[in-house]
């Protein structure tokens, strides 16, 4: 519930912020430096044409906004096409475009499950460009088919998945790193790219810090997202389900534990048998373990023990993702040691909030 209301905003400031950026730089029509007093040059940027927009069902409105707004107010047209988990998300959108004003045809949506429907889209021949928010096995492939694997380079956006590290170092705000974690962890079911994926946590603090997480997990109420009251409603569909019990699964094999969760929360609580309910999970799971490697889109957090901030950038940083990170510490050199060596597009230090989201 708190997610959707926030998303709902970030829609209007996505908006606000790519029209503000058009109008700071005059529509991006820039005079340039000349060489003589009778020389005039410009720079402009003109529109590309159509761009295919094909975002994910956890942020189905903000996603799609924030690549519409950019496409459209800098003269593109558009073709979108959401998940199919989130097809209502998609219409109503499509009704406020209409409604404030975006001529008939300038966005267009499609609709459909399967890859037939984004791979038609993706080969067109009059798509000039595209965005994308979604895996990195899709997001590498477009990569290699849409943006240089025709006649020409064109515009390719990709955002792809994370296995997001949060690092906790010895001289940290204990409290505050745990509520950091299990925001991040475990917010919309942690179904979010930026999601807390691994903490990372100095062996000094490690049994103080887990002892309160694991009580604090424990504590979050799982149900109905429409209640205020609850704090993580279900995963997506049956799918994620799945994945979720071989997650489990797999995390109990080469040295793992389960520390919390794993129970089958729909059969102790019958008013979550209709839905796709799963229990937050703690998993204390060696570096080497091959979940270390695995995007889960799941309320899964593996936590691993490191003696110093070193080992712990060196195992954050030996994935092939690269999304977000964080730490918590009262160290100024372990942050700058963080800040330097941190190989994350978006990082976070002593964030309350989210210790990566």
């Amino acid at each position: 519930r708190l997610e959707a209301l926030g998303e709902v905003q970030e829609c209007v400031d996505m908006i606000h912020y790519y029209v503000d950026q058009y109008a700071q730089n005059r529509g991006y029509a820039q005079k340039m430096g000349a060489l003589s007093p009778g020389e005039q040059t410009l720079s402009i940027l003109k529109p590309y044409g159509v761009f295919v927009v094909i975002e994910p069902f956890n942020f189905p409105l903000a996603l799609a906004v924030g690549a519409l707004a950019a496409a459209l107010v800098t003269g593109n047209t558009a073709v979108f096409k959401l998940a199919s988990a989130t097809p209502w998300s998609a219409q109503n959108l499509l009704e406020c475009f209409r409604e404030g004003g975006i001529p008939e045809g300038v966005v267009q949506m499609v609709q459909g499950g399967g890859a037939e429907v984004g791979q038609a889209l993706v080969r067109h021949p009059r798509a000039a460009g595209i965005v994308f928010n979604g895996s990195y096995d899709t997001g590498m492939a477009l990569l290699r088919e849409f943006a240089v694997g025709g006649p020409w380079a064109r515009p390719c956006l990709v955002e792809m998945g994370g296995k997001n590290p949060g690092i906790v170092g010895a001289s940290a705000d204990v409290g505050k790193a745990v509520t950091a974690t299990w925001k991040s962890a475990f917010g919309l079911s942690g179904q979010k790219c930026s999601a807390l994926s691994r903490v990372l946590v100095q062996a000094a603090i490690a049994d103080d810090f887990l002892g309160r997480l694991e009580a604090a997990v424990a504590g979050l109420a799982v149900g109905d997202p429409v209640h205020r009251e609850t704090f993580m409603g279900p995963v997506i569909d049956a799918r994620a389900v799945e994945r979720y019990v071989q997650a489990l699964a797999q995390a109990r094999t080469r040295g793992g534990r389960i520390l919390l969760g794993g129970a089958d929360i729909r059969r102790e609580r019958p008013e979550l048998a209709h839905g796709h309910f799963v229990a937050p999970v703690i998993a204390q799971l060696p570096h080497d373990h091959p979940l270390t490697g695995q995007e889960l889109f799941l309320p899964f957090l593996q936590v691993t023990t490191v003696d110093t901030i070193a080992e712990a950038l060196a195992m954050a940083n030996d994935v092939p993702y690269g999304l977000t990170a964080g730490i918590f510490s009262r160290d100024e050199d372990e942050i700058a040691y963080f800040l330097e060596h941190i190989e994350a597009g978006c990082t976070y230090v002593n964030r309350p909030t989210g210790i990566t989201t």
